[in-house]
Formats: structure tokens, sequence, C-alpha cells
């Protein structure tokens, strides 16, 4: 899954009484071992409450990934492992409170003070930093550095395309600012105002409800301008969190060590509980499992699940079953239709093969109903604004409807289906599975589908997110898997639906859907102050989106992950739909 995750999950009052007691721990300032801790370790216990809760440091955590992230570089990623992990070295504006169940959806000032201060008419909001925060190289960070990070990282796709673009389209001037690589000004882009060292101000085209929620993301976590080296600043990046990069190896390795600028004083949620924090990459899934089990990695880094082959495992041996969490992830399993591939500038053949796809085949071949229930709509249950409509393309036991399917080829010309191409990531198992299973699904009907496979740590930036790619490699169809980027449904819906979001590297609306009944509806729904309103019109645009027949929704995900018993502090945050990496510690 690419994105930051938002779910809501029923948190236990003891999830909060543990969260309470985390943060309220002994000092990190404290040295080789010390504080305490407490085993409560049982199945889905990481989704309510803080396993094996422990204020202890010292230590090393370590985290592997399958692939590579698109980019560790706080300014250009989109992955919500990277999200999530990015706040170790990294201090937003707002952040989500570390904390399962639904306390976990809390937004709560980070770098700034308090939350965002908005205008009357909601297009003005200002925000003031905590005083005394430094970089890892000791110097003061100020709301210069906010701004710059945020002017690099929406302005400049030549070095930066990976992430979202939402102050690009929200600020005024921002459709015509160039980014600071090219624009030598010294004033960068006048509707983001520092009109002193602690205090920033933002300008919008309109109102915007959610701006809060867009200042939790990882573009705008300081970057201080003399340091920054574009697309090699993840080679050699300073720190803004409780820990530094001690080194970096593209494609094998990164290390992180405690930030000794770092002072819990301005930081009223994280603590230095590990001594060291290694990430390796490229490491087989299976491997990454096996690992996880034996105790030899602390957590899988991605968040997306165990492997189909280990998940037996996990749910019938009880000395491993009790160490493993079905965590709902907030997210949407879907395959992404492309408007702009032929046939499928045709609505008739995209809505063949929104019935011809047998979801309950793709369901069995992901691992059954503890991956996520059969889907229907867009925004999944988790997400406010969720609508239960009746399903536009309905089938019998949700096995595909072939009658309908060849009918629907009829209208579009192609009686006898055509050939197409279907992209899915390498590393994931999962994911290529489900894409074997629409193979299956969509040669009943006469389509022919060939697997495209392609690594996860370049998918949007070089592959299925490269509109150029796209249509030159015919990709009709593209697996995905999405969350939102916050709890509501603009958070969901505007990347991957907007016709103003396609861009053509680092892309997300796979679908280059651009229905200006869509566009309208998303950028009025924003800009209404009637909360109940919004709220109504998020199922609105979603049966939209639907009658484009553009996406095709597989399963409402939910991901099984693992924690050794070594792992401390472990808890399933309802903002990523993963493992909270903020806290997490180890015995080893």
């Amino acid at each position: 899954m690419k994105r930051m995750r938002a779910t809501v999950l029923t948190a236990a009052a003891t999830a909060v009484a543990l969260s309470v007691g985390i943060s309220g721990c002994s000092s990190s300032s404290s040295k080789g071992g010390g504080g305490s801790s407490k085993s409560n370790a049982s199945y889905n216990a990481a989704n309510t409450s803080v396993v094996n809760a422990s204020s202890k440091t010292g230590g090393t955590v370590t985290y592997e990934d399958s692939d590579v992230p698109d980019s560790l570089d706080p300014g250009n990623t989109y992955y919500a492992f990277v999200q999530d992990f990015s706040r170790l070295y990294g201090r937003s504006l707002t952040t989500f409170k570390p904390a399962p169940g639904k306390d976990g959806l809390t937004l709560v000032p980070d770098l700034a003070a308090s939350l965002g201060k908005p205008s009357a008419d909601g297009k003005t909001w200002t925000y003031t930093l905590r005083k005394g925060v430094k970089f890892s190289d000791g110097t003061t960070i100020t709301s210069k550095d906010v701004k710059y990070a945020i002017e690099r990282s929406n302005f400049a796709p030549e070095a930066l395309s990976n992430g979202p673009t939402y102050f690009k389209a929200l600020l005024v001037g921002g459709d015509t600012y160039k980014g600071p690589y090219k624009d030598k000004s010294a004033t960068g882009l006048k509707s983001i105002e520092t009109p002193n060292d602690s205090t920033i101000v933002f300008h919008l085209k309109q109102a915007f409800a959610d701006f809060d929620y867009l200042t939790s993301f990882s573009q705008t976590m300081p970057v201080p301008q003399a340091k920054d080296k574009g697309a090699d600043y993840v080679k050699n990046m300073v720190s803004s969190g409780p820990y530094k990069f001690q080194s970096y190896q593209d494609g094998k390795q990164a290390v992180l060590v405690k930030n000794p600028y770092w002072s819990s004083s301005t930081d009223p949620i994280r603590k230095q509980y590990a001594d060291k924090i290694i990430v390796n990459f490229k490491v087989s899934q299976t491997t990454i499992d096996n690992n996880l089990i034996a105790g030899n990695t602390t957590l899988d880094i991605a968040g997306a699940g165990v492997a189909p082959a280990t998940q037996p495992q996990l749910l019938t041996k009880p000395s491993l079953h009790k160490n493993a969490d079905d965590a709902i992830s907030g997210a949407l399993a879907y395959t992404a239709i492309n408007t702009k591939v032929a046939p499928f500038n045709n609505i008739d053949c995209r809505k063949a093969v929104e019935y011809a796809i047998d979801k309950t085949s793709v369901q069995t071949a992901i691992g059954g109903p503890v991956r996520g229930d059969i889907a229907h709509t867009v925004l999944p249950p988790s997400v406010a604004g969720y609508t239960n409509y009746a399903d536009l393309y309905p089938s019998t036991g949700n096995a595909g409807n072939v009658t309908q399917a060849k009918a629907e080829l009829a209208k579009c010309g192609q009686p006898n289906g055509f050939s197409t191409n279907i992209s899915a990531r390498s590393d994931r198992p999962a994911e290529i599975a489900a894409a074997t299973a629409i193979q299956a699904a969509l040669k009943k009907v006469g389509i022919t589908v060939a697997i495209q496979q392609y690594p996860s740590g370049k998918y949007f930036s070089d592959n299925a997110g490269s509109t150029d790619f796209v249509h030159q490699h015919k990709l009709g169809l593209m697996m995905m898997a999405w969350a939102a980027d916050w709890p509501t449904g603009y958070g969901f819906l505007q990347q991957i639906v907007d016709g103003g979001a396609i861009k053509a590297s680092g892309n997300s609306n796979l679908s280059e859907l651009n229905d200006p009944k869509v566009n309208s509806a998303l950028s009025a729904a924003i800009s209404n102050t009637d909360s109940a309103s919004r709220l109504a019109a998020w199922g609105t645009i979603d049966k939209q989106v639907m009658s484009d027949a553009v996406i095709v929704p597989l399963v409402y995900r939910k991901d099984l992950l693992y924690r050794p018993d070594n792992a401390t502090n472990v808890m399933v945050t309802p903002a990523y739909g993963m493992y909270d990496y903020l806290l997490v510690g180890s015995t080893k």
C-alpha cells in the first residue's frame, strides 16, 4: 500500500491507560536498561492495547523491507510506512498521537506548539513553532526551514516526484510557482509567509477544513536549505527527531542512532528507547517472516502483512498465534483501469472488467477473509463518509458475472475480447496472487491478460505511477492498494480520482480519471463549512467514480502482522494501519 492510513478501530479502556503509561515513563536519557516492562501478548492484542509496554532503554531495533521505499526523504515519499517511520527522524507541524484504537486518530501538535489557527473564512492558517527545537547538527529550527521543505517537496517534480501535491493545489500561486531549484528569489512562494522565525502562515485559494491533517504529512518536516541536495538529500539528511542517520546505503541498509540535540522538553510524544535502529532492504518476504518468527527481526517495516505461505502457521500454532495481529489497514485493494489505454477509453470495455472479475477468487488467493472483506465501494467502511450503496456490478457470490461481462464487450465493439497488461509489485506475493486470479477470471470472457511485475520502490516513480510508461507499455490494468491520507472522504479520494492530481511521475490517479463531475464535487465538498454536508458528499462522489468504471474494488484490506516477544511498545496505529514505529523498543 502506498499511503498514509486512516481507519477506525474500537479502543479498549486499557489502550488509553497503557498509552499514557508509556508517555509518562522515565526519561530517555537513562542508561543501560532501567524502567519497567509488561507482557500481554495475545492474538490481536496490539489492535486495542500496547503489547509489551516498556520504558527500558538500550538495544537495537531491526526492521526489514521486501524491497526499498520510494524514498526515506520526508519530502519525496508517499508510502504509508515511510510516513510512519519518518517521524523518528523528522517532526511535522502536526502528527497523530502514538496510541492504539480511536485515540491513535487524535491529531496533536508536533513541531508546532498548537494546532493551526484558521481565519474566519478558513483561507488563512497560522502555526507557531515550539521554542528551542534543534536539527541534528545543533542549529535551531525556524519557520523558514518548514517553508523551504514544503516548497521543495511540492513544487520540484524534476527532483522530488513521489509525494502528494495538496499544497501545490491549495496555496495561492501554487499553480505558477516553479519551486526552489528553479526560482532563485529570496521570497520563494509568497503564499507561505514567515514573519518571524517561529511563525508560519499559509494563504489558501479556498477554505480547506482539513488543513491540520495536511500539515501532518512528512512534507512539513523542516529541511535547512543550505544542506539540501535535491534528489541526493536522502544520502545525508539532517534530522529534527530523536534519531539521526549514522549511515545510508541505497538499496541495502539504513542505520539510525540517537540525535544528541533532541530534547524531550520540546517533544511531548517521542522517546529514545533504542540505542540504534537498523533497516535492511531487499529481503524476501518469506525470509522476513522467518526472521520475525525466530526473533531476529523486530518488525516488518512495510506493514503489508506476512506472505500467504506464512499465514497458516500464524493462525494454527498457539505459540505464534499469540504474537499475530489481523490489523484493519483502512486500505482498499483494487484494480485501476486506465482510461487512456485502449480499449479502456471506452466505458463499456471498462464495465466488462468490472463484471468479469471474480472477487471471491481474489480474496481466496491472498489468504481468505483474514486478509479482508470483499469490497464494492471505493471508500472503505473505516473512512468517514463511507456509504453502503448497492453494488453497481453485482454477481452471485461475488464470483463474477460472465454473461453481463460479455454483453458489455459486445457494446464496446470487442465481442471476442482483447489483450491487455496488468501490473503488480514483484516483491509482494499476495498482490501477484491477486493479479493471477484476475487473469484467470478475465480469460473466461475472452480478455487475455499478461502480468507485468515491477519492484515496489519504483512502482510509482517509474512504472504504474509514470503516465508515459503506462501508455507505452499498455498497462490497461494496475494493482493498487490505497488508504486515506487522513481519515476523511477527501483524504481518501482526492489523490486517486481527481483529474487535478494526475502527474507525470509519482502519479496516484492510476486510472487517469478526469471527470468534471468528480473534480467539482470534491472541490465543493472540502470548501463546505457544514460538516454533515461534507460527510454526505463523499458517498455521492464514491458512487460517481464507480459509475465511471475506473476502479474495481477487491477487498477492504486487513494485514496479518507479526511481533516477536522481544519487541516492546508494539501497537497498531489506526492513523497508518500498521504498527506505530514511534515508540518501538527491543529487549535484544
